[in-house]
């Protein structure tokens, strides 16, 4: 046996001769109804998943699953079983505690290497149990001791990138500090990078969960930017055709050099760079259901940058111009002054020379009151980009690439839920049409019909503040499968959420409501045929049901409890509402409502939240959702934060 090994054994049977005591920060365990787990000792990994199983004459060697990395870059959690409630565990030398149900989760420092080792002790009743799992770990770039470095893992951009013929290319990586960088084209000349002053990086978990206060950020002084235009490396071609395979030619690609005194660090920029004709545009239209199965939700979700959060959501048939790409992320011109990244994918390309949407609006915009909703139609020349921005008793209709010609704005037959029409030109090429309400926006949905775009307004239901549920339609979603997060003890997210959309379907029909449910069985939904049969089913409103969990490299025992997220303004205070009924039920730490993009929070024709009740990584958390009380009171949680929305909604 190696001596650190031996020594981290002996460690370990010291410390057990004690019970094990939660390390700082961790969470005190809630007890919850439930008997102590009394079954053999035997330990089990939850996360990183098992690869495979190999006893030895030291103890059992766990490797994790080939096709898990760890993402961390300092410490990372590991969670299973010890299969009983009285064993006392160690892990690398830390108590690590042991819930009644025989979970537990630790949070330990990785090594410098890209393969972790974590030994394991548990003992109950003079049986020992041990094991060491071996789990990969993400290779970081380490500066090597020569004077002048460069990290090849953070070149950005890289790959194939199409540009307009006056647009600098922003270029960044990180080099030695202090060093002079400079970028060599294959065309003789030189671009120069200089140091940006700037913070570290930053895990994404970290910054969606904001553990690290302003103060904890140091500098980082390896960072370098620099901006010039191509040709980088071979022209990339057609900006729409398939992406190109890098050939024997890519050894000509440009390359970088960091020059600290008499030593040079060289190293080739994998980009190419192809240029757009603005005088020949490439016009695309969009279409995510080529399959024809009617089950996406039509609807194409444009970024502000690639691969940001969706801002834009284009109907299948929308038709927009071309002006740049990076890999599989198309860009598109709406407006001289706004462009949105959209994915390759569902772009399909219009005969070469078929001119770029745009024009004046003509005809006359008109309203069509109908029995739920009201209809505003915009005739257009073409079916434009366009975007829906809401206020609380607004909407607000901007279309892309046309100049306003409203001769003729007609209301219609007076309607109690419409306040006033306008519009307004703020650009040039961008038109803005105004719809004022009567009462709170409640949902909406846009479609093509020909040229002509409807935008149907949904009129808020009528709520019995008494019984606020009485009549209303609910549209409940148990999340997963596919996919889903795991507990210590094996307790699986799809089966928690279902369990808890049985319960909770059967207190809304109690109070009068009529229940959608979304899944009703362990087959695996995608996304998509979740919104689309709640939109067809004209839910009042939707709720998602999850279990949460972390990323790899965040602190479970400071990060952890119920949240509810929300994308559209008009959901806000139903997200508020939820997780205030929700932390009152369970009475675990507030992590507080947030918005996020996520697919069952993002349905325009209902107000719709996605609930993360608890943790299901977390032993206790992962006890009380695989409880019947625990599923109760989650069910009941919601039903409580429903009631409270919809009766705040009847009272604006």
């Amino acid at each position: 046996m190696p001596q650190a090994r031996a020594v981290g054994w002996a460690l370990a049977a010291a410390m057990l001769t004690t019970a094990c005591q939660p390390g700082p920060g961790a969470p005190t365990p809630v007890l919850w109804p439930g008997g102590a787990t009394t079954g053999p000792l035997d330990i089990r990994i939850a996360y990183p998943r098992e690869g495979s199983r190999q006893p030895t004459d030291q103890g059992l060697v766990i490797v994790a699953d080939s096709s898990v990395v760890m993402q961390s870059r300092d410490s990372v959690f590991i969670f299973g079983s010890v299969g009983r409630a009285d064993a006392v565990l160690v892990v690398n030398g830390v108590a690590v505690p042991v819930y009644h149900t025989g979970g537990w989760i630790a949070w330990l420092p990785l090594p410098p290497d890209t393969l972790a080792r974590f030994d394991l002790v548990a003992v109950a009743r003079g049986d020992t149990a041990r094991a060491t799992l071996v789990a990969r770990v993400r290779r970081l770039f380490e500066p090597p001791p020569s004077p002048s470095w460069i990290d090849t893992t953070s070149f950005a951009p890289v790959g194939s990138l199409w540009v307009r013929p006056d647009e600098p290319v922003r270029l960044e990586v990180r080099a030695t500090p202090e060093a002079s960088v400079r970028l060599l084209l294959p065309t003789g000349d030189t671009v120069a990078l200089v140091r940006r002053d700037g913070f570290q990086f930053i895990a994404e978990g970290e910054r969606a969960f904001g553990t690290r206060p302003p103060g904890e950020l140091t500098r980082a002084w390896d960072r370098y930017v620099g901006s010039g235009i191509g040709p980088f490396g071979p022209d990339p071609g057609d900006v729409l055709a398939p992406l190109p395979t890098p050939g024997p030619t890519d050894s000509s690609w440009v390359r970088l050099e960091a020059i600290v005194g008499d030593d040079t660090a060289r190293a080739r920029w994998p980009l190419r760079v192809g240029v757009v004709d603005p005088a020949r545009p490439r016009v695309i239209y969009v279409d995510d259901d080529t399959a024809g199965t009617g089950l996406t939700d039509s609807a194409l979700a444009g970024r502000a940058a690639p691969y940001a959060t969706y801002h834009w959501f284009f109907p299948t048939g929308t038709v927009a111009a071309v002006n740049g790409r990076w890999n599989d992320q198309i860009r598109l011109r709406l407006s001289r002054a706004s462009v949105a990244w959209v994915d390759a994918v569902e772009v399909h390309p219009l005969p070469v020379g078929t001119p770029p949407p745009g024009g004046t609006t003509g005809g006359s915009v008109r309203l069509f009151p109908e029995e739920r909703a009201v209809t505003l139609r915009v005739p257009l020349p073409a079916r434009i980009p366009f975007r829906v921005d809401e206020d609380e008793r607004s909407l607000r209709l901007t279309l892309y690439g046309m100049a306003a010609d409203l001769d003729f704005m007609q209301y219609g037959p007076e309607d109690p839920l419409i306040r006033r029409l306008w519009f307004a030109q703020p650009r040039e090429d961008e038109t803005e049409i105004r719809v004022d309400l009567a009462a709170p926006v409640w949902g909406y949905r846009t479609r093509w019909r020909g040229s002509d775009l409807l935008l149907v307004i949904r009129r808020p239901p009528e709520i019995d503040q008494r019984r606020p549920l009485r009549g209303r339609r609910i549209a409940v979603d148990p999340g997963h499968p596919p996919l889903g997060a795991v507990g210590p003890t094996g307790v699986r997210e799809p089966e928690v959420t279902l369990a808890v959309g049985r319960k909770l379907q059967r207190l809304l029909e109690r109070a009068g409501a009529t229940v959608i449910l979304l899944r009703s069985s362990d087959a695996p939904i995608d996304l998509a045929p979740r919104v689309v049969h709640a939109e067809r089913a004209d839910a009042d409103v939707l709720v998602s049901i999850h279990a949460n969990a972390l990323p790899d490299g965040v602190n479970p025992f400071i990060n952890n409890g119920t949240s509810v997220y929300y994308f559209q303004p008009r959901s806000l205070e139903l997200a508020r509402a939820l997780n205030r009924a929700l932390v009152r039920q369970f009475g675990f730490r507030d992590l507080g409502v947030g918005r996020a993009d996520l697919a069952l929070a993002r349905p325009t024709w209902m107000p719709a939240a996605l609930c993360e009740g608890l943790f299901l990584m977390l032993p206790d958390q992962e006890a009380v959702l695989a409880s019947e009380e625990g599923q109760w009171r989650y069910a009941r949680g919601i039903v409580e934060g429903l009631e409270e929305f919809l009766r705040g909604s009847a009272a604006r």
